[in-house]
């Protein structure tokens, strides 16, 4: 247990010591190939159980909203405690807002399908795009704010105002990659299952995570550079994450019989990444 310890803590005393642009391009690096080890399961298995996919999610969605919470909403609360004494409250509800309507926004303007629902209940506006095409898109339109997520908590740290902590950024990428792994299966294996090949069920599934980097990137660049959006830019991720875990997640957890299974691992995600970021936040 000790030598894990001591390697956790060399892990936060090497980001600490890079530039937070890098540290949250490697993190979101790290949760993209993630999502691609996941993926790459489509070369073992070509079917799996509807009750683990629906485990999968649920756990995905109980890391997204603890995360929401201890990584993020909380952090800009304390922030706001010394950046807008008198109203501390505001950039927390202000950012929650705007991050939920942001992905709402998205939701409606692109073009995706959820998992598990059929091709004639694709979301956004109408396209004649392939059911693979759009299935990418929705995971994509998920890991938005999550790469978001990252970013603005490495910038946040670097920036030394209370409540956001390297320690506390990685706890995050850290939740989020773990759920990026059964995320990766998730997508891959419906594409595989309705018979496309394995390679192309791969680099689909992959794909869907590759915008965590880029977001990852811009988050971090913002909060550094414009200091007083930091709690808004935080709360805005948070909002962000909930809207796609009751819009998406949620939804696709509840069209069969092992709604028990997603429920329990809604919890233990929620445990997961509450652990992570009290034990290293």
């Amino acid at each position: 247990m000790f030598l894990h310890l001591e390697r956790m803590n060399s892990l936060i005393d090497f980001f600490k010591h890079i530039h937070p642009v890098w540290a949250a391009l490697i993190a979101t690096v790290f949760t993209w190939l993630v999502t691609a080890a996941g993926a790459a399961l489509v070369f073992l298995f070509k079917t799996m159980h509807r009750g683990v996919l629906d485990a999968m999610l649920g756990f995905t969605g109980g890391v997204m909203v603890a995360a929401s919470f201890w990584s993020l909403l909380n952090p800009s609360i304390e922030m706001s405690e010394k950046l807008y004494p008198s109203m501390p409250w505001m950039p927390a509800a202000v950012g929650f807002l705007t991050g939920a309507l942001f992905l709402y926004f998205l939701d409606k303007k692109m073009p995706h399908l959820h998992l598990n629902f059929n091709e004639d209940e694709s979301e956004g506006v109408k396209t004649q795009l392939h059911k693979t095409t759009l299935l990418v898109l929705a995971i994509t339109l998920h890991n938005i704010p999550e790469g978001l997520a990252v970013g603005v908590l490495f910038g946040a740290a670097a920036n030394g105002l209370g409540g956001a902590t390297i320690g506390g950024a990685v706890a995050l990428a850290i939740g989020i990659a773990i759920q990026n792994f059964p995320e990766g299966f998730a997508v891959a294996m419906p594409l595989r299952r309705a018979g496309a090949s394995r390679f192309k069920s791969f680099w689909y599934g992959q794909l869907s995570a590759i915008v965590e980097p880029i977001a990852g990137v811009i988050g971090a660049l913002a909060v550094i550079y414009i200091q007083p959006i930091l709690p808004f830019a935080l709360a805005f991720a948070a909002g962000a994450m909930i809207f796609v875990v009751v819009e998406e997640v949620i939804p696709e957890t509840q069209r069969d019989k092992y709604t028990d299974l997603a429920v329990l691992g809604f919890i233990g995600g929620f445990v997961v990444m509450m652990i992570l970021d009290v034990a290293l936040g």
